[in-house]
């Protein structure tokens, strides 16, 4: 069976080629490239695409005679137009259920939190200059200790971030686009509230969505408004979750405490990006789901889902 490996090179590139090929095992043949048409005939002929966040366009799938099923390699599956995959009766899958990022993603929310509470990027910056920042940051260096953390999106990273936010005795609000069940609650000992509600509350705010029409810029200059002076807002899903020049106008005029960020629209970001440049930001480049385990565990779970499917079975985590 054919299958062609979109490898980003934002994510690796082809170097990563050699290690798929030998997990797929015989009966696979396996080709490698960085942009989903660099080869044309390799996506004519392909029966399997497996994709690292490279785009897969309507364009794309309509010179994809072949392909039946497309396997994505993350959580997030927005790079994939699944309105043309549905309508050419292509199959696609995600890694959803195989919590192989998720408490990579945890630990980069928290990370980029208390990078912001303790100032450390600008305490950082001074001490590299040979300047002691004490006497200027000790009054904007805060503890997470009892402060509140409302997580937009309750699903595996939600409730990964949750279990690590009890540790520092944060107080936790969610918001979620499915009423909470009621003993997912109290395990997470998390309160449940309409978005409004739980930006207007929270000191940091930790978003956990797939991007979809409905939940681009979801974060808006309306909504930012809502939220306190002091409040960091935190985005380890996808960049477009947010409206980035409203954010950096928000910013910028001191009417939000900070951001951290480790998610962009596009990626990678332009130089000239405002948010770049944005006061009281922690930034990362999209490294929250890419670890030394998690990339064994990503590929895994993406290989397995293919063979299910090679092999007649049903595969995991269909989004479309």
């Amino acid at each position: 069976m054919k299958v062609l490996a979109v490898l980003s090179p934002h994510v690796g590139g082809v170097k990563l080629s050699g290690m798929i090929g030998a997990a797929l095992g015989e009966g696979f043949e396996l080709t490698a490239v960085e942009e989903t048409g660099a080869d044309p005939v390799a996506l004519r002929e392909a029966e399997i695409i497996l994709s690292a966040l490279a785009p897969l366009t309507a364009e794309h799938l309509a010179k994809a005679d072949n392909v039946r099923f497309v396997q994505v390699s993350s959580h997030g599956f927005d790079h994939v137009d699944l309105a043309a995959a549905r309508a050419r009766g292509i199959t696609v899958c995600n890694i959803g259920s195989s919590d192989a990022e998720s408490q990579d993603v945890a630990e980069q929310a928290l990370c980029l939190m208390l990078a912001l509470a303790k100032q450390l990027i600008p305490g950082h910056n001074a001490l590299a200059k040979g300047d002691w920042a004490l006497p200027r940051l000790q009054f904007s260096i805060t503890e997470l200790f009892g402060k509140t953390l409302g997580i937009v999106g309750f699903g595996a990273i939600g409730r990964e971030l949750a279990k690590r936010a009890k540790a520092f005795d944060l107080r936790l609000l969610c918001a979620t686009r499915r009423p909470l069940d009621p003993e997912l609650a109290a395990r997470f000992d998390i309160t449940e509230r309409p978005l409004e509600d739980l930006l207007a509350e929270s000191d940091y705010v930790s978003l956990h969505l797939p991007l979809s029409e409905g939940t681009r810029h979801l974060i808006n200059a309306e909504r930012l408004a809502l939220m306190k002076p002091t409040a960091i807002l935190i985005n380890t899903s996808r960049g477009a979750l947010v409206d980035q020049d409203a954010l950096a106008a928000a910013l910028t005029a001191g009417r939000l405490g900070g951001a951290g960020l480790d998610v962009f629209d596009p990626e990678p970001p332009p130089a000239d990006l405002p948010l770049l440049r944005a006061p009281n930001v922690a930034l990362s480049p999209h490294a929250g789901g890419v670890t030394r385990e998690s990339m064994l565990r990503i590929a895994a779970a993406a290989l397995d889902n293919v063979r299910r499917y090679a092999t007649g079975r049903t595969p995991a985590d269909i989004v479309s």
